[in-house]
């Protein structure tokens, strides 16, 4: 195995010593006055002899790695993975790395993932937070770590936050629907207990109830994260198969792909026979011949937001907690039954 290069190596090289050496690979030349001829010759040096440098030594001596842990809940959704670039991109202009992790909406694989960001030595977490968790959180927070929730939180939890007003989000929806004239309004959403999800549930109801339509419990089908396709399916059929609703509004993304294949498969054609709204964009709804409304979160002002907090904890150590509030907006296409 070929021997790493250390500093006392590139400063034996070209006859300096190894201070002079550190004071320049460490951007500090100017403080130890350097000349710029030296300057040069000292990373000439270095990048000739494939110098690399020891970045854990040097987290542990500065105190920070310059990483950022991000835990969402499934990285292959397009709503994470987009969310997660954009975190990515933005955190890298002010210097930071970020790794990122799935918890697949399990508490387990939440800690884990959390242990593993913690002995890395992140300086802060970004995290979607699974059911459950709060306690999770406030250890993080009571060790010191800076930690922003984004998209969901805990009432709670003292902790940063941004996210979106889900439930005035899901009213658009609903509101959309009634102003098309649907009146039997169902709604797919994950049977959880998550603040974002009863949100957008109450915010369904409290619009029919607000249009004089009275709420039907099984106009609400509530599907297990773990099995979406067949969970969905199979309660999707027996709302379906008769017709009993003329609308359906899915919580996500990922129901509305699972509920458009059963849709398609039991011959439903939309929005003639059911209006749909979703939460969210997908790739799949450009390949569905029914243009699909949905509810457009910025993804770009949460993930710009996001990491501004964590800037802001990291930099000023405050101890402020503050919850960010980014406006949602409803993109009416042709699958509400309207095309405006």
């Amino acid at each position: 195995m070929e021997k790493k290069v250390a500093l006392k190596d590139v400063a034996q090289h070209i006859g300096v010593s190894t201070a002079l050496v550190s004071y320049v690979l460490n951007g500090k030349e100017k403080e130890a006055r350097v000349g710029a001829d030296m300057v040069k010759k000292i990373r000439k040096a270095a990048a000739d002899l494939h110098y690399q440098p020891n970045l854990i030594a040097k987290s542990l001596k500065m105190g920070r790695t310059k990483t950022i842990g991000l835990i969402v809940a499934d990285i292959s959704n397009p709503f994470f993975s987009t969310i997660a670039r954009i975190i990515e991109d933005e955190a890298k202009k002010h210097g930071y790395v970020v790794i990122f992790g799935s918890s697949d909406e399990n508490a387990e694989k939440q800690l884990n993932l959390i242990d593993v960001f913690t002995t890395r030595l992140v300086d802060a977490f970004i995290i979607t937070p699974a059911a459950s968790t709060e306690a999770q959180i406030e250890s993080i927070i009571n060790r010191g770590i800076p930690v922003v929730l984004m998209d969901r939180f805990f009432p709670g939890l003292k902790a940063d936050c941004v996210h979106i007003n889900n439930f005035t989000a899901a009213g658009k929806a609903i509101k959309q629907l009634i102003k098309n004239n649907r009146r039997k309004i169902g709604m797919v959403a994950y049977d959880t207990k998550q603040s974002h999800m009863q949100d957008r549930k109450q915010g369904y109801k409290a619009v029919l109830k607000d249009n004089n339509i009275r709420f039907k419990k099984e106009w609400l089908i509530e599907a297990s994260y773990k099995n979406i396709e067949k969970d969905v399916a199979s309660k999707l059929k027996a709302l379906l198969k008769p017709l009993q609703v003329d609308a359906l509004f899915f919580a996500t993304n990922s129901l509305a792909v699972a509920g458009l294949k059963e849709i398609n498969r039991l011959g439903i054609k939309v929005p003639d026979d059911l209006a749909i709204i979703s939460f969210d964009e997908s790739d799949a709804f450009d390949f569905f011949y029914s243009p699909v409304t949905y509810v457009s979160q910025s993804l770009t002002d949460i993930g710009i937001e996001t990491v501004k907090l964590v800037l802001n904890k990291l930099q000023n150590k405050t101890k402020k907690i503050t919850d960010v509030i980014v406006e949602a907006k409803l993109m009416v296409r042709e699958s509400c039954g309207s095309k405006s």
